[in-house]
C-alpha cells in the first residue's frame, strides 16, 4: 500500500464518520441553543433542564437515522472490500 492509497483510505474513513455523526451533532446542538434561549428568558438555571432534552433529542435523531446510518455504512464497507486487491499490493 502506497501513502497515496493509505491517506485515501483514511480521508474517505473520516468523512464517512463526519457524515454519519454530523445529522446527530447537529440535532444536539439546536437543542441545546434552544434550551440556553429558554433558560435565559425564564432565569430558570437548572442543568437537566438542558442536559435531558439534548440526549432524547440526539438519541431520538440516532434511532430516526439509523436505517441511512447502516447503508452508510454497507455502502462504505462494499467500496473498501471492493477496493481490496488494491489494498493488498
Amino acid at each position: 500500500m502506497d501513502d497515496l492509497l493509505a491517506v485515501d483510505l483514511a480521508r474517505d474513513t473520516l468523512i464517512t464518520a463526519l457524515k454519519i455523526v454530523a445529522p446527530a451533532l447537529l440535532i444536539g446542538m439546536l437543542v441545546g441553543v434552544l434550551m440556553s434561549l429558554f433558560q435565559a428568558i425564564t432565569s430558570v438555571q437548572e442543568q437537566t433542564l438542558s442536559v435531558v432534552p439534548k440526549m432524547l433529542a440526539v438519541a431520538g435523531a440516532l434511532l430516526l437515522l439509523l436505517p441511512w446510518i447502516l447503508q452508510t455504512l454497507v455502502d462504505f464497507t462494499g467500496s473498501l472490500l471492493s477496493s481490496l486487491h488494491t489494498l493488498s499490493r
